[in-house]
């Protein structure tokens, strides 16, 4: 609640004076919520720039992607295939598009748990563990020994060994190079 109390004093206190300021933080929400402009740093690199939303929304790499939400964005291995995403597992997810000259390569598909939906049309998942937080669900699930972290707004009726389907909204998923570790889409 003090954390709360000093975000909004803080902001309030950037608005007031109208003065450039530099608030250094490890707590993301805090960079998201009062930040005009993120810098996200790794070992004194920068890695990217950029408005909370279009950092959350476009990050240029895996640790970007990996670092920026909570909780994080999960990453699957796999390779693009001519009709889709084969995981290593061997399952496959939907892509709204692959880069040209992708289909054979290795790439790391990212999306986030908040974007991962019940379907019956889905990709079938392992439960793991349910956790119920009254207004959304975590759950962990395996998919072909990776693990998967979703987020619902809904409740499931669901308890670990149990298997659910899975469905990634494609308008947010993002392939990184497994070598590069850039963001390709």
């Amino acid at each position: 609640e003090l954390r709360l109390q000093m975000r909004v004093e803080i902001s309030n206190l950037h608005a007031e004076l109208g003065n450039t300021m530099i608030y250094v933080t490890h707590d993301q929400v805090e960079a998201m919520t009062m930040a005009d402009k993120i810098v996200v740093m790794r070992d004194g690199v920068v890695e990217q720039v950029g408005a909370p939303l279009d950092v959350f929304d476009r990050p240029e790499n895996l640790f970007v992607a990996g670092f920026i939400g909570s909780p994080a964005m999960n990453f699957i291995s796999g390779r693009i295939e001519a009709d889709g995403f084969t995981a290593d597992g061997g399952q496959g997810l939907p892509l709204a598009a692959a880069p040209d000259g992708s289909v054979g390569k290795p790439v790391i598909y990212g999306i986030r748990p908040e974007h991962l939906d019940l379907s019956d049309d889905g990709v079938p998942v392992d439960v793991v563990s349910v956790e119920p937080m009254g207004s959304e669900t975590q759950v962990v699930a395996r998919l072909g020994g990776q693990d998967l972290v979703c987020v619902f707004r809904e409740r499931v009726a669901a308890s670990p060994g149990d298997a659910i389907k899975v469905l990634p909204d494609v308008r947010f998923m993002h392939l990184f190079g497994q070598q590069t570790e850039r963001r390709l889409v």
